[in-house]
């Protein structure tokens, strides 16, 4: 039973895990409501050279908010619409 238990601990631990580090895609940057601290956040915009997406990213605590930053980055995997 003990066995059991870790092992439904172990996979509950990389499920969590794995959806936390996914970066979220949206199409545009005004759709990125409340950007937390440290996340990133794909946006699929076209104004990156062909082959790369946009990554915006909360980049420093502010007064105001969160700061955020955009960089162009390699698109992997297929594009999504």
């Amino acid at each position: 039973m003990t066995h059991f238990r870790t092992m439904c601990m172990c996979a509950l631990f990389a499920a969590t895990t794995t959806t936390l580090a996914r970066a979220d895609t949206v199409g545009r940057e005004q759709d990125i409501v409340d950007l937390r601290l440290g996340q990133r956040v794909m946006v699929d915009d076209g104004s990156c050279p062909a082959g790369q997406i946009k990554e915006v990213r909360g980049a420093k605590m502010t007064d105001s908010g969160i700061t955020r930053t955009s960089t162009c980055v390699p698109r992997f995997g297929p594009k999504s619409k």
